[in-house]
């Protein structure tokens, strides 16, 4: 059986879990991270020397990094699911948006919602906030766009691209106190992958 180790709260095990879903794929998951501990100890930075999480392990084989243990899940449990299809140029278009949720989304979208979740109003820097909360929109603006006339963000099909944005996604419509602008692209897909089983499992939960 698989294990991954990690907190159901944090967004990037919550990806895994959910595509673990798409897969019905069996597993066990072991709280780690925040007020749970343990991934500071001996014994997972063994695993996981990044100290984060998740970690999975599948048998002697242990893999970090949430969009690479997503693409290992696939490769070795779905070989023939369209979540990661073999085919180079739609693959390498997936693959662009998951690099884009690291490199860009993510570092934006980190301080808002650390601000608005886990700082008590009384600590939040409100100057910076609403700066932080532009900048985000701004990227959801350009989903936005990408997503005019298309069902998912690869076309007529969900892949790995709308797990992982869609995980992002629910921390963006799920934050209380922000003015959002309208965005009737990513509306709708955001209520089309929220029928999701693996969402409704996994993400769409209040934000701790």
């Amino acid at each position: 059986m698989i294990t991954i180790w990690g907190r159901a709260n944090s967004v990037n095990v919550q990806k895994v879990l959910w595509c673990c879903d798409e897969l019905v794929l069996p597993y066990e998951r072991i709280d780690a991270g925040l007020h749970f501990g343990r991934n500071n100890e001996p014994d997972y930075l063994a695993m996981n020397p990044t100290g984060k999480i998740p970690t999975l392990v599948d048998g002697d084989f242990v893999l970090w990094e949430s969009n690479s243990i997503l693409r290992y899940l696939v490769l070795e449990y779905g070989p023939s699911s369209l979540l990661y299809p073999h085919e180079p140029k739609l693959r390498a278009s997936i693959d662009r948006w998951l690099d884009w949720t690291l490199t860009t989304l993510q570092p934006a979208e980190r301080p808002v919602f650390w601000a608005l979740v886990r700082t008590p109003a009384a600590e939040r820097d409100t100057v910076k906030l609403a700066a932080d909360i532009n900048s985000v929109a701004v990227l959801w603006r350009q989903l936005d766009t990408h997503l005019q006339g298309r069902f998912f963000l690869e076309g007529e099909k969900f892949t790995l691209a709308d797990i992982v944005i869609g995980a992002y996604a629910k921390r963006w419509f799920g934050l209380d106190g922000v003015e959002r602008p309208p965005l009737p692209n990513l509306e709708r897909w955001y209520s089309r992958i929220a029928t999701r089983s693996g969402f409704k499992k996994y993400i769409d939960f209040p934000l701790t």
